[in-house]
């Protein structure tokens, strides 16, 4: 298995099909790295490398970064 089959099957990436906007199209890269990440820290509590109050606080933290960056791109202001 070559290097990039490996990223492919570890951190996939799909097209965007929402409404093309170079705001929508940043903050859904965003949001998929947000995903790929929540989903390491999980593991990584599952497997008990770190505790359940550190995945949460990395999480959380996480989430905050989520939100800026909707924020930044003016994504819905409204919500």
């Amino acid at each position: 298995m070559s290097d990039s089959d490996k990223d492919q099957f570890l951190y996939p990436h799909e097209s965007y099909r929402g409404e093309f906007t170079l705001e929508n199209v940043a903050f859904n890269a965003n949001l998929q790295e947000f995903a790929q990440r929540v989903n390491v820290i999980c593991n990584l509590e599952t497997n008990g490398k770190i505790s359940t109050d550190q995945a949460y606080k990395d999480i959380k933290a996480l989430w905050k970064e989520l939100k800026n960056s909707k924020k930044s791109l003016e994504i819905n202001p409204e919500e």
